[in-house]
Order: C-alpha cells, then sequence, then structure tokens
C-alpha cells in the first residue's frame, strides 16, 4: 500500500531518487498491512537502531525507559517487516527500487487528505501544478516557489510577524495528467512529503483532485511559527487551497496569469 507493487503506468516518469508511489488495489486491510514499502537499507537501519533502544530501555528499569523501549521495539517491528503505515498513507513505496525515505516518519506529524472537483481536463490541471511557481497563486501561506534545477525547488512560506521560512523540496515521482509526488529534503525547516492526485470526475463531470500532505514541524522558534501559520486544522487549509485553486482554473484566471 503480501499486496502486490504495481509497476508505475506506460509513460510514467520516475525521478531520482527512486521512491515511487504506488498504485492502491483494491486489497484487505490485512493484506495492506503486510505490504512491503521500506528500502531495505531502511530496514536494516530500523532494526538494529531499534533492537538497541529497546535493550536499552529495557536495562534502565524506569519509566523512561520503557517508553525508550517501546519506541524501540516499534521501530525494529518497521524494520522486520519492512512495511511503514505512513508510507502507505501516502501511497509512497521505497522498496522497489531502493530509495531515500521519505521527510516525515512514520510516528510523527501530521496528515491531511482532502480533495475538490474541477471542471477543467486532468491534463491542463496537472501542467498549472507541475509549474510549482504557481502555487502561491492558490495556496495563501506561501510566498514563492523558486526551481533550483531538475526536480528540486525552494519553498518560501509566511511566518508570524511578518518572517518567512524556507525550505529545499523535490518531486520524487508523477506520471503526466495523473499525479505529482514530493517531499522535502534532508535539513528543511519544514519536514513534509505529499501527492496531488488528478482523476476523473464521477458522471464525466471534470476531475478529482485529491491532496494528501503529511508534515511535521520541527521543534523550537520555526516550528511553531509554521504550526501557527498552517493552523490547527490543516484539513480545511488543503481544503481553501483547493477550492481557490477551483475557482482560479474555472474562471480562466490561470490562462490570464500565463499572458502576464
Amino acid at each position: 500500500m503480501a499486496t502486490t507493487v504495481m509497476p508505475p503506468a506506460t509513460g510514467a516518469r520516475i525521478l531520482q531518487p527512486q521512491s515511487r508511489v504506488l498504485d492502491r488495489p483494491a486489497t484487505t486491510p490485512e493484506r495492506r498491512a503486510s505490504a512491503v514499502n521500506v528500502a531495505d537499507t531502511e530496514r536494516m537501519i530500523s532494526l538494529v537502531g531499534g533492537g538497541l533502544m529497546t535493550f536499552f530501555g529495557l536495562r534502565e528499569g524506569s519509566l523512561g525507559g520503557l517508553c525508550l523501549a517501546l519506541t524501540g521495539g516499534a521501530l525494529a517491528y518497521r524494520g522486520l517487516t519492512g512495511h511503514c503505515h505512513m508510507y502507505e498513507a501516502l501511497g509512497v513505496s521505497t522498496a522497489e527500487p531502493h530509495g531515500a525515505a521519505t521527510s516525515v516518519p512514520a510516528d510523527r506529524g501530521i496528515k491531511a487528505v482532502r480533495s475538490v472537483t474541477i471542471n477543467r481536463p486532468a491534463a491542463e490541471l496537472f501542467r498549472y501544478w507541475h509549474d510549482l511557481q504557481n502555487l502561491p497563486r492558490f495556496m495563501n501561506h506561501l510566498v514563492s516557489v523558486e526551481p533550483l534545477g531538475g526536480n528540486r525547488s525552494r519553498w518560501t512560506a509566511k511566518a508570524p510577524l511578518g518572517a518567512t521560512v524556507s525550505w529545499d523540496a523535490e518531486i520524487i515521482n508523477e506520471r503526466p495528467g495523473e499525479m505529482i509526488a514530493w517531499r522535502s529534503l534532508e535539513g528543511a525547516d519544514v519536514d513534509s512529503a505529499g501527492s496531488v492526485h488528478f482523476m476523473p470526475a464521477a458522471g464525466g463531470r471534470g476531475t478529482r483532485v485529491e491532496v494528501t500532505l503529511k508534515y511535521d514541524p520541527p521543534a523550537g522558534k520555526t516550528g511553531a511559527y509554521i504550526a501557527r501559520t498552517l493552523g490547527s486544522s490543516p484539513e480545511q487549509e488543503i481544503a481553501e487551497d483547493l477550492n481557490r485553486f477551483k475557482h482560479l482554473m474555472e474562471s480562466g484566471g490561470a490562462a490570464t496569469s500565463r499572458l502576464m
């Protein structure tokens, strides 16, 4: 999300590093839970690190040690089974081919999923979204997205008291006209991973756009700023962004902006 990992559709372009998004076949919860979606290197680190945390936690014998042992056990389980629930929720896998982990650990961060139906073709919506410099036009918390070359970009967001915060991100997978997946890079002020899917709406009523986002602000002042900027309800924030995207695309504002 044992489930079989479906290969990318014909014409799909897998970007480096080669993490990929899984198709979502209709499977039972039990089968989804057993899917391997963690690369071998990650599994080894999780297993060894989790085992050590469990050992030292139990040896300490205190309440803090017990908490450390429980955390280590969860990490060791991730390494043993090769399954990460957060990867499954985002539709991301690093198992085949091997790739770097997505930015947000499975047991941390905030997840939000929202969708909207837009009366425009999927290919048109994909093209507009894929030009990341367009995102601040409908995402209120963004100031700018600057291309860095290749599949990387620098994102700058609003923070309280007129401040801003920036981080680098990369597109890790895409299927033209269907899907874009991204994550922040190591050392970013905002650890995040997400995807946007463009699917035919029921009854031929345009395109259903679904966004899945997982983010984990760091501790400290920067993390507090970003958490307050995104608000207590990330799903509401995404819903408002998608509604602005819908209005922009259906009103012809996207075409106007390209002519400016």
